[in-house]
């Protein structure tokens, strides 16, 4: 058993003032320590969530389109136009696909998964070597225990950033190995791969994704060529009360754009015609989805679709998250013809550190993320 599981915390509040002016006493919170978190039965309160956004384990299944991608990326512009319909008409109504014949090696997407197990079922003091500070992205977090104390996702992540840039071939690699040590070498090497295939992967959807906005294919592909994205490892145990918590709350993803491999466990659910549906596993395929920034690219055409992870009382669920993000000089703004008198601008311009640094430090992401944002930089420039 772990020692400091749980210790006091000072309530959470959803205010630009969050987490600053905190002296050392509020800095302390309650530790995620899965080993002994999985086996109690009586949970911590900050992990039980309200009874209105409780989870629902018997949803229907949501009817996402599954784009076979082996011709387009063969070079058929036949193929290439059938997937960017079907991705069109996906995005408008929810925004989530999936991929499949993606090119992605099979054996890095298994080496992903299985060097997950080998960092989370360490030790928890050797995970915290890699500890994510207030107001980072990159580290473990064990839970959200240090930014939040109340709706405590019930979870482990290891995030880190990715970039395409040419002068920073290795980032991932360097940045597991200085953080966890040499011994780490393989594991930041599967990494950084991985990340490379979901760069590589994720500017072939955007070619898709401008064909089907009528903006050309290389539109969006140019503007996330050197991205700079955030990788995250998700690592949820199992939890003996899974109908009081949830694995990771409601909430719509920030970025552009997120590729996600998830296990055969299952736990995604999606929010689509005012009710919860579920996404079964397919570990052959990534679950694609549009993002806040991507849907201020589209001048609000594409949707950011609410969702949330459900966790279980009997097997870890794992999932790999690449989130796309361009350069952070990028300026967000829609193409030219996503806007005219009868379709105005609807978000104003800004870049993607500006809404990192607002979901880091002032606001908790949800579905009212833009929204809240938009105000955010409104009220700034006033």
């Amino acid at each position: 058993m772990a020692i400091e599981c749980i210790t006091s915390t000072k309530a959470m509040t959803q205010s630009p003032k969050q987490n600053h002016g905190k002296n050392e006493d509020e800095e302390s919170s309650l530790v995620f320590d899965a080993s002994f978190l999985r086996h109690t039965i009586n949970l911590p309160k900050q992990f039980i969530w309200p009874d209105e956004e409780k989870p629902c384990m018997n949803v229907p299944e949501l009817d996402v389109p599954l784009i076979d991608l082996k011709n387009f990326l063969s070079g058929d512009p036949f193929a290439a136009m059938e997937a960017s319909k079907i991705i069109g008409e996906a995005c408008e109504k929810h925004g989530f696909f999936l991929v499949v014949n993606h090119g992605i090696d099979a054996k890095l997407i298994e080496h992903a998964h299985s060097y997950m197990d080998g960092f989370f079922e360490n030790p928890l003091s050797q995970k915290q070597r890699a500890q994510r500070k207030i107001g980072e992205h990159c580290g473990y977090a064990s839970s959200f225990t240090g930014r939040f104390s109340s709706k405590l996702p019930w979870k482990e992540t290891l995030s880190f950033q990715f970039s395409d840039e040419k002068n920073s071939p290795n980032i991932v690699k360097d940045y597991l190995c200085n953080t966890l040590g040499e011994d780490f070498e393989e594991f930041g090497e599967v990494y950084q791969k991985y990340c490379e295939a979901m760069s590589t992967l994720s500017l072939g959807i955007m070619e898709l994704l401008g064909m089907s906005l009528g903006v050309g294919k290389d539109c969006f592909r140019d503007f996330f060529e050197e991205n700079k994205s955030i990788m995250r490892l998700n690592y949820y145990p199992p939890c003996q009360k899974p109908d009081l918590t949830l694995g990771t709350g409601p909430h719509c993803d920030p970025t552009s754009l997120t590729i996600l491999h998830q296990d055969q466990v299952g736990g995604l659910q999606v929010f689509v015609d005012n009710e919860w549906h579920s996404i079964r596993p397919n570990f052959n395929a990534f679950v694609v989805n549009i993002g806040d920034t991507f849907m201020a690219l589209s001048n609000g055409r594409y949707k950011s679709c609410l969702h949330r992870a459900v966790v279980n009382n009997k097997t870890t669920r794992k999932s790999l998250a690449f989130f796309l993000c361009p350069k952070g000089d990028k300026v967000v703004c829609p193409p030219s013809e996503l806007v005219s008198d009868l379709t105005p601008r609807i978000y104003p311009d800004f870049t993607w550190p500006m809404l990192l640094e607002f979901t880091q430090k002032y606001y908790r992401a949800d579905m009212r993320t833009l929204e809240a944002f938009t105000k955010w930089i409104q009220q700034k420039s006033s």
